[in-house]
Order: C-alpha cells, then structure tokens, then sequence
C-alpha cells in the first residue's frame, strides 16, 4: 500500500518523511511531492493509496488537491495537515472526500494512528469489493450454466436483462437489445500433471482465452465453457483456431475443444451445450488436441459395446496364471483396439472397458461359487471379494490411459484371487476348480488338469474327491451345465452355439445331460427364465 505525502515546506516534508517509519507500518512511501501540481502530475501513474497534504500551500491547496484526487482515484484515503486550527477548513476538507484532519503540531503517534485508520478503510474497501465480486462471479456463473442447461425462458426479466447486459458487455451480442449468432465452447487444457496444478492450468487458459476471444466463460472441474461470438461454422474461423493455438504456445499444453453449433438465441444455447458436450466426449478417441465440431464425429455410430466369450475365456486363463505382464498387455491390445475402432464412441467403449472389469469379477464369482459348491469356501479373503452384481459402474478416462485404470481392476481381482489361495490348505484344489472355469469350452481330461497343478493324476483326483465331495467327471459336468445355464439365460445364442461353449459338440448329447441338471431342455429352461 503506497502513501504520498505533500508540502510545499521541505523541513515538514522531510520530517514527516525520515520521523516515522512507513516500511514498518506496512506502507511503502513514495517521494515526496513540493505542490499539488506536482503531486496531481504524478497521481495518475503512481496511484498512491493513501494522501497525506498540507491544506495551505502556494499554488492549489490541499482541498483543491483533494477534490481533484478524488476524480482520479474515488477511492484513495485524504488526511489532512495544517498549521491552522480553523474548523470551517475542516469541514469543507471533509465535504471534499477528506477522511481525516490533523493539525501539524500532532504528535508522531497521532498522525501515525491516522495513517492507520486510512489503511484499515483501505483493506476493508478491499476486503468488501473482493467479497463482492465474488458473489457477482458465483451468480454469473449460476446464471450461465442455468442458461445453457435450461434456457432463458426460466429466468425472471430482471435476471433475463442482466444476461443480456453481461453479454454485451463481453463482446458476444453488440448491444443488450440485439442478436448475433453465438456457440458454447468447451474446452480441456492438459500438460502441466495431476491436481492442483491441472486446476491452474485451466484457471490461466480461461484468462487467456477471456482476453482473446469475445466470450462469457465458466471454470468448470475439468473443462471451461465458453458462450462465443460467432457465424455458422465457426469451427473454420481462423481466429477461434488462433486462440486456442495461443493459449498452446503461452502455457505450453495441450488443448482440445468441442464447437456446439451456432445459435440465434438464449434458448438455443442448450442445443449448441448439449451438441458440444457430445463432441467432447471424443476427446482422446478423435485426438488429444485440436478443434472440433459435430460435422468430425456425427458419422461414428459407435462400436463393439460388450466383451466376447472367446476374450472371457482369454482373461480367465490370464487372471489363473497370475501373470500381470501378460495381462498388461492382453488389456492393452484390446483397449487400444477398441479405441481406434473408427466407429468408436465415447459411450461404445466405456461400455466396452466396463465389460472387461466385469468380466474379472464374473470369473471371481464363478470360482467362489465353485468353491463354496465342493464346501471349500472356508477362506475368507476369497469369500470377500466383490461379486459381479456388486461391482461399481465406473468411467474411464478416455483422453488419459484408460487401460492403465483397467489393467489396475484386473491385476486387484488376480492378485486377491492368488494370495487367499495361498492361505489354503489344499490351493491346488482351488486352482484346480479356477482352471477348470476357464477351460470349460475346451476337452478337459484328470491328466490335463493334474499336470496344470503338478500333481500325480491318481493322487489329485484322490483329494480333490475328498475335497470336492464330486470326482472329476461329475465336477466338471456341472460347472458346465451351470455355465450353460448362465448363457442361456444372458444371451440369445443358440442352442449349439451353447453346447459348443460349454465344450460339447454333440448337440442331443448336451440336451440330455442338461434335461437331467436341471429337468428342463435348454429350451424349456430358456423360456422360463423369461417367464
């Protein structure tokens, strides 16, 4: 805070300047002036917060000083010194803006409690304009991100007028009472790493973009909205194209922003938010920077949505191996396929990446169900993994790695999987029934799965009888006409289709050992799950 003493006496100068120590106040004093002249010559461009003045002084004097300061600057603080104790000139100095009056035989400390009391009007001046701005900032923002998710129409005409004005103002519309074509933009900014420096970087693209363009803004958690100026096709604008390039330059990052279409009124802004925030989407599916508009994505109808049976399988085995290289880059491969699919949406592959996770806890399940089937369930790690049903549906993030969040749901479920084994008293029995789960498409013989536990065939198939309660046979036997039962009732395969998944080739010779589980014919059992 600047204070700017003025006397055309150089002795009261000095005095006032070298008897007090301003630093320690917390105010930073500026030269001197001898004159109001001078001081007015000076005022515009050292824009001092605080005027400490002679009243009588050759030339203008201190009320005429004060009276021309307070043009300038309404809200600097005017302390009065004078040698004459006269109170007419006290209180023409007061009508004038002065906020205090001193008389020159005042102590140190009494003028040192004025400069204090000016300071303090000064902070809570501040204090009251920031608080206020704030309110002001909040209900515009309020105010827009209503009227691009609702209209205008809600609004009472008070509030109506005050958008318009607040339009006008920023270069959108030419005047509150007319209408040009507008667009909402909405626009990420990446490059500077994690929270909080991610928030930063959107707070000084807003800036830069607020100075750059005619435009309203609002920060949002991850993306800023915009309401633009501009033409139908305004994606080809150079100038859009250039700010956003700038703002690239300036801060050194990554931009990507999606253009609604342009509108001819407030209302209409709700299309144009909804058409942008549907392109946005296609951010790091489309590219990881760049401007786009619906004319770049309309033609994507979206890809393959749900994981195949054949992948099921492949994960099954890869989550049995307890290998997380190999499930790195299993899960890679398929995302990465996914995502480069030109049909692909944002809404196609979040559904896809979420078919995997759940594929993960489905194979959870089945091997706790299996487990808890042949009564070894005892284990109570296994018994708390999440089911399937239970899962969370969550939201990748298409514009960062989203495999790296799904490779991490997967190697949780393989790595639980693996240490509850370890504190079983047979894990092989376990691991053994987990195989079996994966495999059940393929021709599974004793010999086949004892070796995959490293076990002599007569002695794996002598404990997992005992701690199964099943042999072999009549195990694998059931887990497929459980599996059976599952796709009859999740899917509309066919019936050989089913049998060929659960590993038979012979379609009567399933029918029958199905009708004899369940007492129901695949067919039968399908129609009454529908029922």
């Amino acid at each position: 805070m600047r204070i700017l003493i003025v006397d055309d006496e150089v002795i009261i100068r000095t005095g006032l300047c070298t008897v007090i120590d301003w630093k320690e106040l917390g105010l930073e004093l500026l030269p001197p002036a001898s004159s109001a002249e001078e001081a007015l010559a000076r005022i515009p461009a050292e824009k001092p917060h605080i005027l400490l003045t002679d009243i009588r002084m050759s030339g203008k004097d201190g009320i005429e000083l004060a009276r021309e300061v307070k043009k300038l600057l309404p809200d600097t603080e005017i302390v009065i010194l004078t040698g004459y104790d006269d109170f007419a000139y006290a209180q023409q100095a007061l009508r004038e803006g002065v906020t205090d009056y001193l008389l020159k035989t005042s102590r140190p400390e009494e003028i040192i409690k004025a400069a204090m009391k000016a300071k303090q009007r000064i902070l809570e001046k501040w204090e009251a304009l920031k608080q206020e701005n704030f309110q002001t900032a909040a209900l515009r923002n309020q105010l827009l991100e209503r009227l691009v998710t609702q209209g205008l129409g809600q609004e009472p005409s008070s509030v109506q007028e005050q958008l318009k004005l607040w339009f006008a103002q920023n270069g959108v519309q030419p005047d509150a009472a007319a209408m040009s074509p507008m667009s909402v933009l909405m626009v990420s900014a990446s490059g500077w790493g994690d929270e909080p420096l991610a928030r930063l970087l959107l707070g000084a693209a807003e800036n830069m973009l607020f100075e750059l363009l005619p435009a309203v803004t609002l920060l949002k958690h991850d993306r800023l909205l915009l309401v633009v100026r501009g033409p139908e096709g305004m994606s080809d604008d150079g100038a859009l194209k250039q700010a956003l390039q700038r703002v690239e330059q300036t801060l050194k990052c990554a931009v990507f922003a999606a253009l609604g279409r342009a509108v001819d009124s407030y209302d209409g802004l709700k299309l144009s938010c909804g058409e942008a925030e549907y392109v946005f989407s296609f951010r790091g599916l489309v590219a990881a920077r760049g401007l786009f508009a619906m004319d770049d994505v309309k033609d994507r109808q979206g890809g393959r949505t749900v994981c195949s049976q054949k992948e099921e399988a492949e994960l099954s085995a890869i989550l049995m191996s307890n290998h997380p290289p190999e499930l790195r880059h299993w899960v890679n491969q398929k995302v990465r396929a996914r995502m480069e699919e030109p049909s692909a949406t944002a809404a196609s592959v979040q559904a896809y990446l979420q078919s995997i996770v759940w594929s993960g806890h489905r194979w959870l399940d089945r091997v706790r169900e299996g487990a808890a089937d042949a009564g070894i369930a005892g284990n109570a790690k296994l018994r708390e993994q999440t089911a399937p049903g239970e899962a969370h549906t969550m939201t990748f993030e298409l514009a960062d790695q989203p495999e790296e969040e799904v490779f991490r749901q997967l190697n949780s479920i393989m790595s639980s999987f693996h240490d509850a084994m370890a504190d079983n008293r047979f894990p092989y029995i376990q691991k053994s029934i987990a195989y079996i789960q994966a495999n059940l498409d393929q021709h599974l013989s004793l010999q086949q799965v004892a070796k995959f536990v490293h076990l002599n065939p007569n002695h794996f198939s002598e404990v997992f009888k005992r701690e199964t309660g099943l042999n072999y046979i009549e195990f694998v036997t059931q887990e497929r006409m459980r599996r059976a039962a599952d796709i009859l009732q999740g899917t509309q395969a066919k019936i050989s289709e089913v049998a060929g998944l659960v590993g038979y080739e012979d379609i009567k010779y399933f029918s029958q050992q199905f009708k004899k589980h369940t007492g129901q014919t695949p067919s039968e059992f399908r129609q009454s799950s529908k029922d």
